[in-house]
């Protein structure tokens, strides 16, 4: 069973990381005392000489007793007088939890961080990380789940997953959970493993397209359709992979060299290799007259088209248009 202490202060200015934290206390608390052990103190009720109140007053309880008190933020050091003589005191088996949402000037009282420390308490910071800050947080947080991102690998994985701490530790601790430990991981992998299988296949798709396999640009479709994703959403990853194909396919048509061309794509090394070559095999020519093929599927999918063929025999026809021999 967790040991806990006698008091927490848990503040800061990430309010998504305390409410986590308050919910997972909660659970704890409930886990170890039931339901009848933990009192919570919100709103208006959170005011220091309720509190105060609550850890002088008796308890009949057995087992260990949980106060979780929200709102702290809200309190003044002058209104903390009862409040630090009942922490002076506090009863054998008792745990009280502060939490506070901290915004610019709205800070929790310094009076009741020494509050907290003379209880033998712990406090804990819960602060935002600065965007520019998040790769290196990426990788210390995942260095304490036994996973090792290379820089461009958490520079990916911030890219993908997005700037909120605790989406992109969930990703961490779902990669932990696929790979070996001690892993070193890199910007490719990361793309692999934190894509949704949608995407993934949508990727496959789409790059099956500039290399002019129409196969496997076929299959993917299919399933991709049987999976429940819609044609117009398909349309979106179809038209950005060719449309970059097509200007990388111009760009070498221009003699602009590859590795000036592989550093404006921001995508792994691999990944970029792979495009460039299927553009170069492609050519602008071919990969223009996709982009129509795409412009007049998009149209036929919002109703546009002419004739009375199905959405999915359209988009079959274009695929093999696009990537087949009939181009």
């Amino acid at each position: 069973m967790p040991s806990f202490k006698p008091a927490y202060l848990i503040h800061g200015d990430d309010h998504g990381r305390i409410a986590e934290r308050r919910s997972r206390l909660r659970a704890l608390a409930e886990a170890e005392s039931g339901v009848q052990g933990v009192e919570l103190f919100e709103g208006d009720a959170a005011a220091p000489d309720a509190v105060a109140g609550a850890l002088n007053a008796m308890t009949f309880a057995f087992g260990r007793r949980f106060i979780i008190v929200d709102g702290a933020e809200r309190w003044k050091d002058k209104e903390l007088d009862v409040l630090e003589a009942a922490m002076a005191a506090i009863a054998p088996e008792t745990t009280v939890a502060f939490f506070a949402r901290e915004d610019g000037r709205v800070k929790a009282p310094g009076r009741l961080h020494d509050v907290v420390r003379k209880a033998s308490g712990d406090i804990s910071a819960e602060e935002s990380v600065k965007p520019w800050e998040l790769p290196k947080w990426v990788i210390a947080q995942g260095r304490e789940l036994g996973v090792t991102l290379e820089p461009d690998a958490a520079r990916a994985l911030v890219r993908h997953v997005g700037d909120r701490q605790q989406r992109l530790l969930r990703e961490l601790e779902k990669l932990s959970l696929m790979v070996a430990p001690d892993t070193r991981l890199d910007a490719a992998q990361i793309e692999e493993l934190t894509a949704p299988s949608a995407e993934r296949k949508a990727w496959s798709l789409a790059d099956a397209l500039v290399a002019g396999e129409a196969a496997p640009a076929t299959r993917t479709y299919l399933s991709l359709r049987a999976q429940g994703e819609r044609v117009p959403g398909l349309l979106y990853w179809m038209a950005q992979r060719v449309r970059s194909g097509h200007q990388i396919a111009r760009a070498l048509d221009a003699g602009e060299p590859t590795a000036q061309i592989k550093r404006k794509l921001r995508m792994p090394s691999r990944a970029a290799d792979g495009l460039i070559a299927d553009a170069r095999r492609g050519g602008s020519d071919k990969l223009r007259r996709a982009l129509e093929e795409i412009a007049d599927l998009e149209l036929a999918s919002r109703g546009g088209g002419a004739g009375g063929a199905s959405e999915d025999t359209v988009a079959l026809l274009t695929i093999q248009r696009i990537a087949g021999g009939d181009r």
